[in-house]
């Protein structure tokens, strides 16, 4: 069972031809991996929460607390799955920080897509996912 999952968003992205215009960062705080989701603007806990369950649990197991980037309408529905929630505050900054950098290389890339292609940002998320996923870091080698 893993000891911590924190996620975040990633949202002003320009419109997919699905009509999503965000993304749904998921980081296993243990072993750096990282789980992408394209998501709308209008979703909700319950649509997070099953986006856990599917990119998160299902390939890392139930984890024993979430930390989250303390949007207050994705707050009440991890409870449901038996796992704390944990709002991140500033001094958890070293905590939370895995998914803050996620995020910046995600806008990073998603931003050098959008210049050349702005509706096709949803399509390259997979390698994007990949590209973080094989990265090297230096606390696990």
């Amino acid at each position: 069972m893993l000891a911590i999952n924190e996620y975040g968003l990633v949202f002003g992205l320009p419109k997919d031809p699905a009509g999503n215009t965000g993304v749904v960062v998921f980081v296993d705080c243990m072993n750096k991996m990282a789980r992408l989701a394209t998501v709308p603007d209008t979703i909700d806990g319950v649509g997070i929460t099953m986006l856990f369950v599917d990119r998160a649990i299902r390939q890392h197991g139930l984890p024993e607390s979430i930390v989250s980037d303390r949007v207050p309408r994705f707050t009440g529905n991890f409870g449901v799955l038996g796992t704390k929630l944990t709002m991140s505050k500033m001094d958890l900054s070293q905590i939370y920080g895995q998914t803050k950098r996620v995020n910046r290389f995600i806008e990073d890339v998603l931003r050098s897509v959008c210049a050349e292609t702005p509706k096709r940002w949803s399509a390259t998320l997979p390698l994007v996912e990949f590209a973080l996923n094989i990265a090297v870091h230096s606390s696990t080698g």
